[in-house]
């Protein structure tokens, strides 16, 4: 029943997307915690660290579990992963350097919102340009 249940929740793109999205996120925010707070690493340099330690598990889940995009060389979609996701880190190095040091808004909490600002643009781009997803069970 559960298993049924499961799998017909994740049998969207998008709710697979969550999912794995969140898994990398969790993995982030765990990582930038030690990092920043812990380690007492700078919060710029904790963040790119964290992005990086999230990288290949955001990968592996959205290539084989989200897009189901067994076809293509996970080589090249990696580099090109890779290169959509170094514009992301750009993209959120910079949101979280304007949310800590103008809004003065807690790295934690900025590099939440900024993840999920983040997360919208990288799904548009993994979806159409990286996975190449084909709509076939929906």
């Amino acid at each position: 029943m559960i298993r049924i249940f499961l799998d017909k929740m994740t049998e969207h793109v998008a709710v697979r997307f969550f999912i794995s999205g969140s898994t990398s996120a969790f993995v982030d925010l765990t990582l930038l915690f030690l990092l920043n707070s812990v380690l007492e690493i700078h919060y710029l340099t904790s963040a790119i660290l964290a992005f990086i330690g999230a990288f290949g598990v955001s990968f592996t889940l959205h290539k084989y579990w989200t897009f189901k995009s067994h076809d293509e060389s996970a080589h090249k979609q990696a580099m090109v992963y890779l290169g959509t996701s170094l514009l992301a880190l750009g993209l959120n190095t910079l949101l979280m350097y304007v949310f800590v040091d103008y809004f003065y808004i807690q790295v934690i909490l900025s590099q939440i919102i900024v993840g999920l600002l983040v997360a919208c643009v990288s799904f548009f781009i993994s979806r159409n340009f990286v996975f190449k997803y084909r709509n076939s069970s929906q």
